[in-house]
């Protein structure tokens, strides 16, 4: 729903304008890692950064936003629970009122706004979810004040890699010089359509909020990681350069390889700060060693892994490799791992390449990895394969609309 129509017939604002609307956005997942900022209100970061942006089919936010003069108070309901609305939040909305195109009147720009958002995913579990749910929060927000322009930083303001949220494809958040973050904004290196072999495999872990926020743990990284300088300032500007023209190039070899060297480098930085994060667990440090002796029996590599501030692998690679690499990980991590998914939500996929991976023969070269061992309290919870996608959407169907528009309260 995008327009002002209303049950009631009456929104209590401008009825020129926009007064409803619902947008979704998707997740992404940084091959060259965020992690640390120059400046917390702001969310500057301290090195650039990169990342693919998935498909919504699979992974994203939904949110609905309705503004009014008859509210009387800025409210948000995160996944069916109303929340309280914090400072980044607030900073979000401030800087959007602010930016509200000029044919709008006081009244309008002051009128509160009533936002349900749903996640299709765990929320804080290291699967991206502030990306997506602050990109999708700040589009929506655009779209209804009228802001013109370079939006991503209005995403930036309330989660800092959701502003590589705003495009499809490949993204990189470019950390930018300027005090006031006028620099420090997304742009799309390639489409969703680029590259449209490349997919991904998500093995979720574990599902649960984790111990350490991104936010803490990178604050506690910059003040006492010593390898923090070296990153920021060679490390990673030197993985931004090979990444993109590995990506324009289409070499899966050079960008397999920058994305596990950059979440091997991210890890060992959380490993070094003062208290030390540790975000992997047993079963994340078995998906690390299947993969990179797959990749070395192979002779190439088949697929990439990459890790967040969390335990769940991402693994990017070429659909070809897909059967292969998904037969592997079902050797190790059958859907019986932890007893709680059917073979169907186990898999959450294409059942085709399900099929597919459960008839894979290994080659003599490789069979050896296939010989699982019982590993008592290491499993999956479940698996993805998603492929990468397009930047926010907006939704017309009024059943997609999730505010009742006589009351704007959720349905």
């Amino acid at each position: 729903m995008s327009a002002n129509e209303n049950e009631s017939g009456s929104s209590g604002s401008n009825p020129n304008k926009i007064n409803a609307i619902t947008c979704t956005a998707p997740v992404n997942i940084a091959v060259i890692k965020y992690w640390g900022k120059r400046d917390e209100k702001l969310i500057l970061p301290l090195n650039s950064s990169l990342s693919g942006t998935l498909s919504q089919s699979t992974m994203r936010s939904h949110t609905s936003v309705m503004i009014s003069t008859d509210f009387t108070e800025d409210i948000l309901w995160l996944n069916g629970r109303q929340e309280k609305i914090d400072g980044r939040l607030q900073h979000v909305l401030s800087e959007v009122r602010k930016r509200a195109t000029k044919n709008y009147s006081s009244a309008d720009k002051e009128a509160r706004v009533h936002i349900v958002s749903v996640n299709n995913f765990p929320t804080a579990a290291g699967l991206a979810s502030s990306a997506s749910g602050f990109c999708c929060l700040a589009y929506s927000l655009s779209q209804l004040y009228g802001v013109q322009g370079e939006i991503s930083a209005l995403a930036r303001i309330g989660s800092g890699s959701a502003c590589r949220s705003m495009y499809g494809g490949y993204v990189k958040w470019e950390m930018g010089v300027k005090d006031d973050g006028a620099d420090s904004i997304a742009v799309q290196v390639a489409t969703e359509n680029h590259w449209p072999e490349i997919e991904v495999l998500i093995l979720v872990v574990n599902d649960a909020r984790k111990d350490t926020s991104s936010t803490a743990g990178m604050q506690q990284s910059a003040q006492t990681s010593p390898k923090m300088k070296e990153r920021v300032t060679t490390i990673v500007p030197y993985r931004m350069e090979k990444m993109e023209k590995a990506i324009l190039e289409r070499d899966f070899q050079s960008f397999g390889q920058l994305t596990m060297d950059d979440s091997d480098d991210f890890h060992s930085i959380c490993h070094e700060t003062v208290p030390a994060i540790h975000y992997l667990n047993d079963t994340s440090k078995k998906i690390i060693h299947l993969l990179r002796e797959l990749n070395k029996l192979s002779g190439e590599i088949k697929a990439a892994y990459t890790f967040d501030a969390g335990p769940n692998a991402v693994i990017y690679l070429p659909r070809k490799n897909i059967p292969e690499v998904l037969s592997l990980v079902l050797a190790h991590f059958p859907s019986h791992s932890q007893s709680t998914s059917t073979e169907e939500v186990y898999f959450r996929g294409n059942p085709e390449i399900n099929q597919l991976a459960q008839k894979w023969k290994p080659t003599e070269h490789t069979s050896s990895l296939w010989n699982a061992t019982e590993s008592s309290g290491i499993g999956l919870k479940y698996i993805i394969h998603t492929t990468i996608g397009p930047g926010p959407q907006i939704l017309e169907d009024p059943s997609d609309f999730f505010i009742k528009t006589k009351t704007g309260f959720p349905k």
